[in-house]
């Protein structure tokens, strides 16, 4: 009996230490599920909904803490507010929204507070993405909708938070409306995706805009945004889906102040048209002192070029006869080095028929001693290359027909090329090589459907960079060859003037942009490969 008790108080003792044990040991609770709702609204103060309203202050409640996120930029207000609400708290966890109201409101209008993704839960971030507070000044809620989608006009991908407006259209509106005060109805495509919804609308007629409203006001310019219309009035209520596409118009020609880059360059910049741009010198000159102009490739910059002589300044003209337009600048001079002359070549030197070789001048090329070019082969055979100057580009291009696997030595011994100020280049030398067709890919490109001619055909990188293109006057098969193995996409311009370039709308003129299709699909190209593909322009 005593052994047994004695067993017994042991059994116990044991139990009480383990006990112990695990109350001193320490454990990471388990959390339970990750929280993925997002906050609910539970309740308004004025009611969500509700008629007649008077109130400054809205205030909304949440069933658990949350956080704003982005609210001045996700918050689209319909109509627009001339002045901002203030909205608390901002920067802590709260459970509920205070909106302060500082503007008039319209009689007998329906507001409508969309708030995006801006409403999170404090602890996992979850947004609240379709909240909405929708109040009338009047009767009644106004209850109609259209829809729609919004496009890039010449990019795959169209940008994000694209505004989406509509302008009744009555006695007081005109083709300049747009640009000088903000819609009566707003919504925006925020991040996520290019689809737009505008609600509770009054039945009417209106005009239907796409905004990429950089300047934030609800209004066009010209000079920073993009726009999309539809070119007509629609008729509310009604069916139909409308699409829109973003474009950036040329903008109307401006003029910028001319200044002395270098001692004998003085740059003219521009915005907008300047095809038909000319400079008038008002200062009379020595007859000594030379000039010339030049165009800054891919800039909108002239480039006057002028001998250095002594002067404190040099009135100039600057008339665009399309624009009916004519300036008047005074540009003074500065302590500036002298441009020298520098060449420069094309950056791949793996040269085939698609990839010519060229050097060019940061000065205007005068003259070129095409005797003074040696181009010898790996066995130092000399090579007839002919070589042209291109004057538009100011580039010496050379025009290599040469087998594969072969490599080259070009050299521009001294004063091959001379500058407009009579400067000459030094002994240059370029090391070339041709590409091997069993290395690179063949695309035959064929176009169906609803194909528009002229086209120009451009094999584009997934960065949607230009690769390579073809201009076709007339249906015919597309072959590019020679390209690096890689992922590319078709992309196809209806070039409907004939010009070889993609022409831009114009929201005034009525003029939409020329229509960009792209292939559906990357199509991947491996080494030693010929690829076929036909590319069905959908209308």
């Amino acid at each position: 009996m005593v052994m047994a008790r004695r067993i017994l108080g042991f059994v116990f003792l044991f139990l009480m230490v383990f006990a112990l044990m695990q109350c001193a040991r320490r454990g990471t609770p388990s959390g339970g599920d990750k929280d993925i709702t997002p906050p609910v609204l539970i309740k308004a103060e004025p009611a969500n909904g509700s008629l007649n309203f008077k109130s400054k202050t809205i205030k909304l409640y949440f069933d658990e803490y949350i956080k704003l996120k982005d609210v001045q930029k996700q918050l689209i207000i319909s109509p627009p507010l001339k002045n901002q609400p203030e909205i608390t708290p901002q920067g802590s966890a709260s459970k509920y929204i205070e909106i302060k109201i500082k503007d008039t409101l319209k009689e007998n209008t329906t507001y409508t507070f969309n708030f995006g993704q801006s409403v999170e839960d404090n602890n996992e971030g979850n947004p609240s993405s379709f909240l909405n507070y929708v109040f009338s000044t009047g009767d009644y809620l106004d209850s109609l909708s259209i829809t729609g989608v919004v496009n890039d006009a010449f990019n795959k991908e169209v940008d994000n938070f694209v505004t989406v407006m509509l302008y009744k259209v009555d006695s007081t509106y005109t083709d300049s409306t747009i640009y000088k005060q903000p819609p009566l109805y707003v919504t925006n495509t925020l991040d996520s995706t290019n689809i737009f919804s505008l609600n509770n609308l009054k039945a009417g007629k209106y005009a239907l805009f796409a905004l990429k409203d950089e300047g934030n006001n609800y209004m066009y310019n010209q000079n920073i945004d993009k726009i999309g219309f539809l070119g007509y009035t629609i008729s509310i209520p009604t069916d139909s889906i409308f699409a829109l596409d973003l474009f950036k118009e040329i903008p109307d020609f401006t003029a910028s102040v001319p200044s002395y880059a270098a001692k004998n360059k003085i740059i003219f910049g521009y915005q907008g048209e300047g095809n038909t741009i000319e400079i008038e010198r008002v200062t009379p000159l020595p007859d000594s002192v030379k000039t010339t102009i030049s165009k800054e490739l891919e800039k909108d910059t002239l480039n006057y070029w002028i001998s250095p002589f002594k002067a404190d300044s040099l009135i100039f003209r600057v008339i665009n006869s399309s624009q009916k337009t004519i300036d008047t600048f005074t540009v003074k001079s500065r302590k500036l080095p002298l441009d020298s002359l520098k060449i420069s070549a094309a950056p791949n030197k793996n040269i085939s028929l698609e990839n010519p070789f060229w050097v060019s001048a940061n000065i205007p090329i005068k003259q070129v001693d095409t005797s003074k070019i040696k181009i010898v082969n790996k066995d130092t055979i000399a090579i007839p290359v002919k070589a042209t100057l291109d004057s538009i580009k100011n580039r010496l291009n050379f025009d290599f027909v040469v087998p594969a696997e072969d490599t080259y030595s070009v050299t521009l011994l001294p004063s091959t090329i001379t500058d407009f100020f009579g400067g000459v280049n030094d002994t240059i030398m370029y090391r070339l090589s041709s590409v091997d067709p069993l290395e690179h890919s063949v695309l035959n490109v064929t176009l169906s459907g609803a194909v528009t001619y002229p086209a120009i055909v451009q094999i584009v990188n997934e960065s949607d960079k230009i690769v390579r293109e073809l201009f076709a006057p007339n249906p015919q098969l597309f072959i590019f060859k020679n390209l690096k193995p890689n992922k590319y996409r078709i992309r196809v311009i209806a070039d409907v003037n004939g010009n070889k370039e993609w022409d831009t709308g114009s929201y005034l003129k009525g003029k939409f942009p020329e229509k960009v299709s792209y292939s559906p699909n990357l199509i991947e190209l491996r080494a030693n490969w010929e690829e076929k593909y036909d590319f069905e322009i959908i209308k």
